[in-house]
């Protein structure tokens, strides 16, 4: 069977309200191609991790909405031992006793006319610019009431007596939804799910993610659920499907890959490097103890990602201390990213550059500043020990930087010959690798990676990839 033309689409938004880059990201940018296509009716679905959401469109319905999604935004979703209340852990157990009846829970409609620039603010402003305001705020939503991680966590407490019980969504209106991630409750019967499939980390690499028992457990629940219901997994790159296919076999025939979009905020422009210390300065992360922050432009290593063992800072911060000590005493390292987890290593090798002023740790920077930070760097440098697509590389190439890349399956297909790369576990090796680009002797090679960049990026633009979207949706990638 093929997958059917489908014209009436929900899309999940419930990522859009966490950080700048990765899955939230991610979101941001389908909704806002899938709307560009004008044949579809797009609906975002609005749900939130760890807030119950009232039903029904009364206007103080729709209040209670905003403020609480407010709340999950403000506080990037909090961890699952705070995800809820009493009150609501027994409304899920309540809820888990009647869809196991086969009761269903209704969407409710969202009237987004009432609070626009709410939406805008807090699903959309971190990686759209501001002529999509109309686009991505002027169509319809919809409320799912239950939080995601209430349908997680009773999906992964019923498992342990049993086959776990989901939620059954009443979605008849759409031929069609569209995931972020496994998700964990069935729909109706003429809806057909769609995964976008990012990674399998949780089950692969567990040693590298928080609460790894609890997130291994529901990331291999909800997959399994979703394989068995017949879903589609869209996943964002052929490394990524590989993985899906040796977890699960019989998603082959219902997998293809459709490769992330760059924002629009990323492109080449001709600026001087002078403002990226009034950069550093608006968002440094320092203590009273720390060096001041530069004053004038300097040379740096630039990396882009949160701060965890996946991402492989060591290696990174062991290569650069050797240039610095060998050749490059001026070098600074600059890293933009928030904390992640298992990080105190990480933090640990760190604090004495930041607090000398040489390792500069930035957080919170809008895309028109990080836009000029991939410019003037000397390189930026993924180092990444795995990864489902690394925005950051292709981010760099658009914004006419150079890469430095861990020479790693995912990296090879996405970045293609518009990085140098380098052993991923090899602080010398990936000393060397930023030697044949930074070097004053090497500018050639750096300014052919540049070059190479604009060609290689240019394939995940909106344009690039929209086409791939409205092929599969209107059945053209459907296999037997």
């Amino acid at each position: 069977m093929t997958v059917r033309a489908a014209r009436r689409i929900l899309v999940e938004l419930r990522p859009a309200l966490e950080g700048h880059a990765g899955i939230p990201q991610e979101t941001r940018l389908l909704f806002r191609a899938l709307r560009s296509l004008g044949e579809l009716e797009v609906t975002g679905l609005l749900q939130s991790s760890t807030q119950l959401l009232p039903s029904g469109s009364a206007a103080a319905a729709l209040d209670a909405v905003v403020e609480r999604l407010g709340r999950s935004a403000m506080t990037r979703d909090r961890p699952r031992r705070r995800w809820g209340d009493i009150a609501t852990a027994l409304v899920t157990i309540g809820m888990a006793l009647r869809w196991n009846l086969g009761g269903t829970e209704a969407l409710t409609p969202f009237d987004a006319r009432r609070c626009r620039d709410f939406l805008w603010e807090k699903l959309f402003a971190k990686s759209l610019p501001a002529a999509d305001f109309d686009l991505v705020t002027g169509g319809a939503f919809c409320v799912a009431r239950i939080p995601w991680s209430a349908l997680q966590i009773c999906a992964r407490f019923t498992s342990r007596f049993g086959p776990p019980i989901y939620a059954r969504l009443d979605t008849r209106e759409f031929d069609l939804m569209i995931a972020e991630t496994p998700y964990p409750a069935s729909l109706s019967p003429s809806t057909r799910l769609v995964v976008r499939y990012h990674d399998a980390f949780p089950l692969l690499m567990a040693h590298t993610i928080n609460d790894r028992d609890y997130q291994h457990d529901t990331h291999y629940l909800a997959l399994r659920h979703n394989v068995r219901e017949g879903a589609w997994f869209a996943c964002v790159s052929d490394a990524t499907r590989r993985d899906l296919v040796s977890l699960f076999p019989a998603a082959e025939e219902r997998s293809l890959t459709i490769p992330n979009i760059v924002s629009h905020h990323y492109y080449a422009e001709d600026t001087a490097p002078a403002r990226v210390p009034e950069i550093v300065a608006a968002h440094r992360v320092a203590d009273a103890a720390a060096a001041p922050a530069p004053a004038v432009p300097f040379d740096y290593l630039l990396m882009v990602s949160s701060i965890e063992p996946r991402k492989n800072h060591l290696v990174l911060i062991a290569a650069w201390e050797q240039l610095r000590a060998q050749r490059y005493p001026q070098l600074k390292l600059v890293a933009v990213g928030g904390p992640g987890w298992h990080n105190e290593p990480i933090m640990r090798k760190l604090q004495p550059w930041i607090e000398s002023g040489e390792a500069l740790l930035l957080r919170n920077v809008p895309a028109d500043s990080l836009r000029r930070l991939y410019k003037h760097a000397r390189a930026t440098v993924c180092p990444s020990l795995a990864e489902g697509f690394d925005y950051s590389g292709i981010e760099a190439m658009r914004s006419g930087g150079a890469v430095v890349a861990s020479d790693i399956p995912v990296h090879r297909e996405i970045f293609d010959d518009a990085a140098e790369y380098f052993s991923t576990q090899d602080p010398a090796d990936l000393a060397q690798a930023l030697g044949r680009v930074i070097a004053a002797v090497a500018a050639p090679r750096r300014e052919e990676l540049v070059q190479r960049g604009a060609i290689v990026g240019a394939r995940y633009l909106p344009e690039a990839i929209q086409p791939q979207w409205r092929a599969f949706l209107n059945g053209q990638q459907g296999r037997g």
